[in-house]
């Protein structure tokens, strides 16, 4: 008899549970029989969120813990709501169903390498042509209506007000420089409000346009966007929150990549003026990863930047 899915409740538990693969493997075998799909040769993914297996070559299977719930449904929703109306790949959904109180979704599996893997090691002119293609795609996602999208939680102003409420906080934790938390309160989040613009229309949101959530591929010239993947965080709201990725791992503050990435996405120089800087600086901070510390791609940007406004213009130079 085939083992059942325990009943977690919060991440450190499931964490343990789900990098011992003999728990879990035989439940997502049996589910893969269940709907008919072979798994002969299943191949385990470590990283990521959930439990996340290659059935074969061809299909994925994912298996989100009850917490973590609205990943499945963000992702479910994104998938069905732009599958078909992008010129990248996307995963297309087989299968779905429940296990114990888990959801799972079986999706294609795309073709192409990991960005992770292949961007390190990308000439530059390469990197330049990815960004551009990365900023075109934000931009054609965000042309496909929101849907049912529009109901996925939290809404963009209960989000973002969350986001605001606990800003100072979170990046005294993770040890912000305090020449960063010094024009903090006063700088930005004292104008937050209407700079993350909580009535405007919303848009569909990734959050995270970065290497782990792409595939590339090369042919032509060179390196392109060939997929992408991993949709768990889908939410609505503003168009500019999603640059925030690219702009944190992959532009590295150099000038002709954050220019590609806004062209693509639709933004000419002239538009990468300090009104927009100002808006981004704050969305970076109150990204739902947000991490500078860790997470912003510049050697030595501590250094180079006394406070935000010049921290903004190193990310973003004119």
């Amino acid at each position: 008899m085939t083992a059942s899915l325990p009943t977690l409740t919060d991440y450190e538990p499931f964490r343990a549970f789900r990098a011992d693969p003999a728990q879990w493997l035989p439940i997502a075998r049996d589910i893969a029989r269940g709907h008919g799909l072979a798994c002969a040769a299943p191949h385990v993914f470590s990283t990521g969120t959930n439990l996340v297996i290659a059935l074969d070559e061809q299909l994925i299977l994912k298996i989100f813990p009850p917490f973590l719930r609205a990943q499945f449904v963000s992702e479910r929703g994104a998938l069905a709501q732009l599958y078909g109306r992008l010129r990248v790949a996307i995963p297309e959904i087989i299968a779905e169903g429940e296990r114990d109180g888990w959801p799972y979704l079986v999706i294609t599996r795309l073709s192409g390498v990991l960005g992770a893997d292949a961007w390190p090691s990308l000439p530059e002119a390469d990197k330049e042509r990815v960004l551009a293609e990365v900023g075109e795609t934000i931009a054609e996602v965000q042309r496909v209506p929101v849907g049912p999208l529009g109901q996925v939680e939290p809404a963009w102003d209960i989000f973002m007000r969350g986001q605001i409420e606990g800003c100072h906080a979170r990046h005294a934790r993770l040890g912000l420089p305090q020449k960063f938390l010094d024009g903090l309160d006063d700088d930005l989040l004292r104008d937050a409000v209407s700079l993350v613009a909580l009535d405007e229309p919303a848009v569909i949101l990734t959050g995270e346009y970065i290497p782990e959530n792409f595939l590339l591929s090369r042919s032509g010239p060179g390196w392109h966007l060939a997929g992408l993947i991993d949709f768990g965080d889908v939410m609505t709201g503003r168009r500019e929150y999603d640059l925030l990725g690219p702009s944190a791992f992959m532009t590295a503050g150099m000038p002709r990549r954050v220019r590609s990435l806004f062209e693509g996405f639709g933004y000419s120089a002239a538009d990468i003026n300090r009104d927009l800087k100002r808006r981004l600086m704050v969305l970076m901070l109150l990204h739902r990863a947000s991490d500078p510390v860790r997470k912003i791609c510049i050697e030595g940007w501590q250094e180079k930047a006394a406070d935000l406004r010049e921290l903004q213009d190193l990310l973003w130079p004119i």
